[in-house]
């Protein structure tokens, strides 16, 4: 259960034919992505478990979950909006039913990210998970 948005991205992914030119277009959607307002680089928003410093703030409406992050890795800010992708505008029911790793996979990043860089996603995740909660 995806997102058109993901849908969108995934068929992206699958045309870029190799790693390099998917890691430059993760790094492209980290530039295009808003930053976040320092006033919420506070710890409370402070995703613990990435090696680059990665906040993220949730937004609920009418039902309805999305979400605000940076970073100071552009990489990591990449994978941010690549988690928008995925999770952006679902219902917080829809939220918990997404099969995270199962649609990343899809994008072909499990085999080319470092351990800590997976580990900050699954951080990411986990945290975007309990605030559906």
């Amino acid at each position: 259960m995806a997102t058109q948005s993901f849908e969108d991205l995934a068929d992206t992914f699958e045309f870029l034919d190799d790693w390099e030119d998917r890691y430059r277009h993760v790094i492209e959607l980290g530039r295009a992505m808003p930053p976040l307002d320092d006033a919420f680089k506070v710890p409370a928003l402070k995703v613990q478990g990435c090696a680059s410093q990665v906040w993220l703030r949730p937004l609920v409406e009418n039902g309805r979950f999305d979400f605000q992050g940076d970073s100071d890795a552009m990489i990591v800010r990449g994978l941010i909006a690549i988690l928008h992708h995925l999770y952006g505008g679902l219902s917080l029911d829809e939220v918990r039913a997404v099969d995270a790793p199962a649609e990343l996979a899809r994008l072909g990043l499990n085999d080319h990210l470092s351990s800590q860089r997976s580990n900050g996603l699954r951080a990411m995740v986990e945290r975007i998970r309990q605030t559906a909660g």
